[in-house]
């Protein structure tokens, strides 16, 4: 066989579409969640007055101990036996303690200082940031075992990125909504509203997954994983601890899953850190200077790519089934590439309504990443189980995520910075340098375009081809065999 065989998908390895929507489900939380807190802690400046700075640090600090909590509940979820499984229990459980935690995050009382409100948030967000996490890691971990099928993985992680894309449309409307008179008295009555009904979806939404989908880990391996006398007697904390460690050593050690975490951190960075940027060019570029024009533009621009983004995420997945999953990243890589460079053209003040024309094509970019990298974890996942004999989503899932999260830390803090180096400065307006605004077009058209280049290269050294990925699975599939054959004698 050559490296380039197309391997079809079993029937009984096909996930039945209702399923497939209810994972979906899951993402439309996942995603509300995190687009709800970034769209409504903006209450505590317009409602509360609170300093910019502090609403700053009240957002960015619980997310720190992500970097602790997310692989710890990996772990956990991992090494976690019930008769309900692996994951669903924490998902269950998480939904609805995410979605009450949230609730009680936006319960506000007037009069208070500054103070008492940023440690009221602060401390509220620690725990639901917590329960958010309960939820979230399992969710992802349970995506990986839904299907043993190279294929049907990207299936399903594409039907998954399309409910997850929903929640970027309604996240726009939360301060329409918070402060809409025919519904509301005040802005934080508004948040209190939305706040319940985010609480009510999360929590109907969320704990679907973890009814009605089943973990498919083999039985043999069930009970292999259950052999080993050591993680029998793991219950004191020291040892737990010491498993926990090497166990994320251990995942960071594999060279595949760096290679994948190394080219997501580089799409969707560079994507994030010139953010700003567009909408600065647009503005006092394209629109000279004319902010509610360039406003109104750059709205159209972020709506049209993410209404594009569903038809990407549609294409991307058929496409990775008929070529594999690397060319399919390499092909949508490169079209968002293409939209990159169309800005340099396409932003042009001779006809401002040429910026929508890249839209569509940087849309590749996101939309196939998040499509395409989970599938790849997952089979990264049975690599890891070939060499280790153990199964572990949950570590990978979640350290996987944590890279996502730490690209937008780094861009988030990174495009300022870079904004200021062009020598920017908001108080010349529309008298920009000539030599700032070149040099804000060229950051904003090339810096994500070189940093997709370089994730390109990464997806290139990936070792696992389609043909890899199965062989290792009629690997596993035998091995698998011959223990339940042992078990059963």
């Amino acid at each position: 066989m050559s490296n380039t065989e197309h391997f079809t998908t079993k029937p009984e390895e096909r996930i039945p579409l209702a399923q497939k929507l209810i994972y979906g489900l899951g993402g439309f939380v996942n995603n509300l969640l995190a687009a709800a807190v970034g769209g409504m802690v903006v209450v505590l400046n317009l409602h509360f007055g609170m300093s910019l700075t502090l609403v700053g640090l009240v957002s960015s600090l619980p997310r720190l101990t992500d970097a602790i909590t997310d692989p710890l509940m990996g772990f956990i979820s991992d090494n976690t036996r019930t008769r309900w499984g692996r994951r669903r229990p924490y998902i269950f459980a998480g939904a609805i303690l995410a979605g009450l935690t949230f609730l009680l995050l936006w319960q506000l009382p007037p009069g208070k200082s500054d103070s008492w409100y940023f440690w009221y948030f602060l401390v509220v967000s620690f725990v639901f940031y917590l329960a958010y996490t309960i939820f979230a890691t399992p969710w992802v971990a349970l995506g990986y075992e839904l299907t043993p099928d190279y294929h049907e993985r990207t299936r399903l992680m594409g039907v998954q990125n399309f409910f997850s894309q929903l929640a970027y449309l309604v996240s726009p409307w939360f301060l329409y909504i918070m402060q809409y008179d025919a519904l509301f008295d005040d802005l934080i009555e508004g948040a209190q509203g939305l706040a319940l009904g985010v609480a009510a979806l999360t929590i109907g939404l969320g704990i679907l997954p973890a009814i009605f989908l089943r973990e498919r880990l083999h039985p043999g391996l069930q009970e292999a994983e259950k052999a080993p006398p050591k993680r029998e007697r793991m219950k004191a904390i020291g040892q737990g601890v010491v498993e926990f460690l090497r166990g994320f050593a251990a995942a960071i050690k594999v060279k595949a899953f760096l290679q994948l975490c190394g080219a997501t951190f580089l799409v969707f960075n560079g994507f994030m850190l010139i953010a700003s940027f567009q909408l600065y060019v647009i503005i006092y570029y394209v629109c000279a200077g004319d902010q509610e024009m360039g406003s109104k533009l750059a709205g159209y621009a972020g709506s049209f790519q993410t209404m594009a983004a569903f038809v990407v995420i549609a294409i991307v997945t058929v496409l990775a089934t008929k070529i594999g999953k690397r060319k399919a990243f390499f092909v949508a890589t490169g079209l968002s590439m293409l939209g990159y460079v169309m800005k340099w053209f396409c932003y042009t003040p001779d006809n401002p309504w040429l910026t929508l024309v890249p839209a569509p094509f940087i849309a590749f970019g996101l939309g196939a990443l998040f499509t395409l990298m989970p599938s790849m974890v997952a089979d990264v996942c049975d690599m890891d189980e070939l060499q280790t004999s153990q199964r572990r989503e949950g570590m990978f899932g979640s350290i996987f995520w944590w890279v996502v999260k730490l690209g937008m830390a780094v861009a988030l803090a990174g495009g300022g910075v870079l904004l200021d180096w062009t020598g920017f400065n908001v108080d010349l307006g529309a008298s920009q340098a000539a030599e700032t605004l070149t040099w804000m077009r060229l950051c904003d058209a090339f810096v994500p375009c070189i940093a997709s280049g370089l994730a390109m290269y990464m997806v290139f050294i990936y070792p696992l081809t389609e043909k890899r990925a199965h062989d290792i699975r009629e690997e596993l599939e035998r091995r698998r065999g011959s223990v339940e054959a042992a078990v059963a004698a």
